[in-house]
């Protein structure tokens, strides 16, 4: 959607929720002072009236660390923000002294305008290996290798590798606020929440690509009717947070901060992050499959035949209990023509105890259902790992190639992907690899 396209909040649009949903989901996709505009007036406001923030100085060093500012349900599963951006930044310039000073400037003035928390704004400055590759010197300690696309449909096009500086990672339950930071942080607006804002990242960076997303329970359900590849019927349950159906995020299959956080080095404190874009075939997943169906391929065969998930994983509680059928997975794979998405990525598992901590949100870019998928772990060769257990290539000898029940595999194509360092906040702004 172009930004110039934003459109008006109509009476009705006021007084369904659906709708009402549906025009937030476009002014944030659109961005733009347009959209923060229309955004604010749907919402009967002239201003953000978001809780102010605090000395920068008080925030935790890792960036990362937003679970503690998050809701949990009651199975104490971390919830997520609903409203995201996610800014892929080109530098205009090799970086300098000035140039961080700035930098730091600018993401110290949003910290004192905002509350860092889902009520005001939680954010992430990474940088890829290209950003790094500059220096002469290697970072230290840090598993960041180039990004290499790991698909497991090998004609896959239209895979967007980020070989650009950085990323930008804005989340808020308020739609306004994350188009008020971008606009901030980008010159286009000279106050935020009330409070002037200095410096700004556009002398150093430039915006090169901008994604969007969001999450809770109904809005995938809300957002459904038009998309392409959703067949009709409006098949996604009412309840269910994502596009394909089931909760995700579970408690016990979620590694905690302190797992992602690097240790040791420069860089102690900080986080490695992969983010792709994944786009959705949910006219297959939910025509071609049956509830149990889509049960055997996200869970296990035997979840579907204990009919232990319940429509969209309200029966589980606080863990898929995926571990609990690792051990079967070759014979559900015989027996079942069938291997579940989750039983093959606990087999990535260390020691039992997952290694990756997820924050992905649907999307529904070009029109199309789909996820941003992000996940941070303190070692990409971790995330690695992890993928290729979800690729399943040990099950082809059952017959079970990437197009049939081998996971999920058959109904996501990837469509962007990327590697970063999140470096903890005291190096955020324009690091070096030995700070």
């Amino acid at each position: 959607m172009d930004r110039s396209e934003v459109p008006a909040v109509t009476s009705s649009e006021n007084e369904s929720g659906a709708s009402r949903r549906q025009f937030v989901r476009r002014v944030v996709a659109a961005g733009g002072a347009t959209a923060l505009a229309a955004c604010l007036d749907g919402q009967g406001r002239d201003a953000l009236d978001a809780p102010p923030g605090s000395d920068p100085e008080t925030l935790p060093d890792r960036q990362h660390a937003w679970n503690q500012t998050l809701p949990t349900d009651s199975d104490g599963t971390v919830g997520r923000a609903s409203h995201h951006v996610f800014l892929r930044l080109a530098l205009t310039s090799a970086p300098n002294r000035t140039d961080r000073e700035r930098v730091e400037a600018a993401l110290r003035s949003v910290e004192r305008a905002l509350e860092w928390g889902p009520d005001g704004v939680l954010f992430t400055l990474g940088y890829t290996p290209a950003y790094f590759n500059r220096y002469e010197q290697s970072i230290d300690a840090v598993d960041l290798p180039d990004p290499d696309p790991i698909t497991a449909i090998t004609a896959e096009s239209r895979i967007d590798v980020d070989d650009g500086d950085a990323m930008l990672h804005l989340a808020s339950e308020d739609p306004a606020v994350v188009l008020a930071v971008e606009e901030a942080l980008f010159g286009e607006n000279d106050s935020l929440n009330g409070h002037d804002v200095g410096e700004t990242l556009a002398p150093v960076f430039e915006r090169t690509n901008r994604r969007t997303g969001f999450v809770g329970s109904g809005l995938p359900a809300d957002r459904q009717t038009g998309l392409d590849g959703v067949p009709e019927g409006e098949p996604v349950p009412e309840e269910a947070p994502f596009f394909m159906g089931f909760r995700s995020g579970f408690r016990k299959s979620q590694a905690t901060e302190d797992r992602v956080t690097i240790r040791s080095g420069p860089f102690a404190g900080g986080t490695t992050q992969h983010f792709e874009s994944i786009e959705l075939n949910l006219d297959i997943w939910f025509d071609d499959n049956d509830h149990e169906q889509r049960v055997a391929r996200m869970f296990s065969p035997e979840h579907a035949a204990e009919e232990a998930v319940g429509t969209v994983g309200e029966r589980l509680g606080a863990a898929t209990g995926a571990t609990d059928v690792t051990d079967d997975i070759h014979d559900h794979a015989r027996e079942h023509g069938t291997v579940g998405h989750a039983q093959k990525l606990a087999q990535a598992r260390e020691d039992g105890e997952p290694v990756l901590l997820r924050r992905d949100v649907n999307t529904t870019e070009g029109d199309a259902a789909g996820l941003q998928f992000l996940s941070l772990q303190r070692r990409m060769s971790e995330f690695t790992a992890a993928r290729e257990a979800m690729l399943g290539e040990r099950f082809h000898q059952y017959g079970l190639g990437p197009r049939q029940p081998n996971g999920i595999l058959q109904y996501i194509r990837v469509r962007s992907w990327g590697s970063y360092l999140i470096p903890p906040r005291g190096s955020r702004a324009l690091p070096r690899p030995s700070q």
